[in-house]
């Protein structure tokens, strides 16, 4: 079976009920995609977490090198990595509480998605959480 999408009404239903987004590979760089969106997501009202072992804090807030040491809950997880890297972020993810897992637009890896599934996962790939956004929370 191949991997499918939520619908739009449960997308704005995803958006409008989170409040914290643990984004994975956030950069601290603000010519990065994942710095951008992030920006824009915080402004929007959304506490954002930066993952990435790279960098001690992004906007204003403390990172994190895994999303097994965030000691916050997190309702989305926002993924800014190749997709080779979603089946490993997914077993992370899994150790957590968040049952919400966001690849970017572009990403998509199949096995990651089936493992999440199979562990009651909403999994949304391939599609920009800030777009999505825009397009159906802010009108």
């Amino acid at each position: 079976m191949a991997w499918e999408n939520p619908t739009n009404e449960e997308l704005k239903q995803i958006l409008t009920s989170s409040k914290t987004i643990a984004v994975v590979g956030l950069s601290n760089n603000p010519e990065r995609t994942s710095y951008q969106i992030a920006k824009i997501m915080q402004q929007e009202g959304y506490r954002i977490i930066p993952v990435n072992p790279t960098v001690e804090e992004v906007l204003g807030e403390k990172a994190y090198a895994s999303l097994t040491e965030v000691p916050d809950p997190i309702d989305i997880i926002n993924v800014f990595r190749r997709a080779e890297f979603l089946p490993e972020i997914a077993e992370e993810a899994a150790q957590t509480n968040c049952k919400i897992f966001w690849a970017q637009q572009g990403i998509i890896n199949e096995e990651a998605y089936h493992y999440l599934k199979q562990r009651d996962f909403t999994v949304i790939m391939d599609l920009c959480i800030k777009v999505v956004h825009a397009v159906l929370v802010k009108k």
